[in-house]
């Protein structure tokens, strides 16, 4: 609500993606389920990125009309990263754990910088990167609090 109003119809499409898919994993106790509910996402970004006729949805639509096809396959990869939310496996190291963020935070922000006119480079995965890892940590104690694992090094001195 803070982005100047002009802004505002790119963000809200993006943002707005980004909370179905990542609430995907976490509405449903069953694996398929989620999976199926992904694979929705990841199909509408196909259409999207092939730049053909996109399904009537409320997300979709307006999505469809701020993303280029590099965008649809950086959000396409975000949804790819987002199986370590359906399977609930610790990372196996700590470069698992930092592809996760560069794939979920990092995409999004370097699609957002793209939908907005730049060009969704390194600088905006960075940013991004950094401020998925700030929000990562923030949710620590409640995915701890669901049972995962969510940091690839429990031990205090990590």
């Amino acid at each position: 609500m803070a982005a100047p109003v002009g802004a505002r119809r790119v963000l809200f499409p993006i943002y707005a993606f980004n909370v179905e898919v990542s609430r995907a994993p976490w509405v449903t106790a069953e694996p398929m389920i989620a999976q199926m509910r992904l694979q929705w996402w990841r199909d509408a970004l196909e259409e999207i990125g092939a730049r053909t006729v996109v399904r009537r949805h409320e997300v979709v639509t307006p999505l469809s009309a701020v993303l280029d096809p590099e965008g649809a396959r950086l959000l396409d990869a975000l949804i790819a990263a987002r199986d370590w939310d359906v399977e609930r496996e610790p990372f196996a190291d700590a470069a698992a754990f930092d592809a996760y963020i560069a794939a979920t935070s990092g995409n999004l922000v370097r699609a957002v910088a793209r939908a907005l006119g730049g060009d969704g480079d390194a600088a905006a995965g960075d940013a991004g990167w950094a401020l998925g890892l700030a929000n990562w940590f923030l949710a620590v104690p409640a995915l701890e609090g669901a049972g995962r694992h969510p940091l690839p090094d429990r031990a205090p001195a990590a």
